[in-house]
């Protein structure tokens, strides 16, 4: 068909699908990557809590420091997904719309066949349409394009009160263990031996000794 030939649907068709894969497979690391900050942050805790028990202060801070560095890049990624995703849902729009448009022509193209002639209004309107959406995709790509981050700068007294709480905490794990009781052994009490029990044969030894000693 001359219109499929003009706006060379199936190459655009091809390159959207390609583009939504390649964006699946960059959101899928991202993800990865998160989770591995997230693990790596929750260590740096666990360290600054061993370090807090041995009253090794700035060793415990160096691992708060890390831990927000960690944070931030969780953060980043968090950003870049969420830009993913809003390419992705844009593309597939404009998939739609493209689908949708072509649909638009097939039905111009009968009605061309049946008057044998071309609506230049339908065309007009169709290209409008186009445009704008390529527009709207432009702008948002020159969003995404635009430089961001944030500085790792910390403040000293929030890390001491971070600190101060991880103390907090295992001064309080520590208080609500039970203490066991040891007792010395000489304080231990004295059980008196038992007495034995004599036996029938030496009952009738003593009474035989008594009678001979009478």
């Amino acid at each position: 068909m001359f219109m499929n030939r003009l706006f060379g649907k199936p190459k655009q068709e091809t390159n959207t699908l390609q583009t939504l894969d390649k964006l699946s497979e960059t959101l899928e690391m991202l993800e990865k990557k998160e989770n591995v900050l997230m693990k790596k942050a929750n260590g740096e805790v666990e360290k600054a809590k061993e370090f807090s028990r041995v009253k090794n202060k700035r060793a415990a801070i160096q691992c708060l420091k890390r831990k927000r560095l960690y944070e931030q890049q969780v953060e980043q990624l968090g950003n870049f997904q969420l830009r993913i995703h809003d390419q992705m849902i844009m593309l597939e729009g404009a998939k739609a719309t493209t689908e949708t448009v072509d649909a638009l022509r097939t039905g111009a193209s009968a009605m061309k066949a049946m008057q044998k002639a071309t609506n230049i209004d339908d065309v007009d309107k169709t290209m409008d349409e186009i445009n704008e959406q390529t527009e709207n995709m432009k702008q948002i790509q020159e969003a995404l394009s635009a430089p961001f981050g944030t500085a790792a700068d910390f403040d000293e007294d929030e890390l001491e009160a971070e600190l101060e709480e991880l103390e907090g905490a295992e001064l309080e794990e520590q208080l609500l263990q039970p203490v066991p009781i040891h007792v010395p052994e000489g304080n231990k009490p004295n059980r008196a031996p038992a007495q034995k029990q004599p036996t029938a044969e030496e009952d009738e030894l003593a009474a035989l000794q008594a009678e001979m000693a009478l």
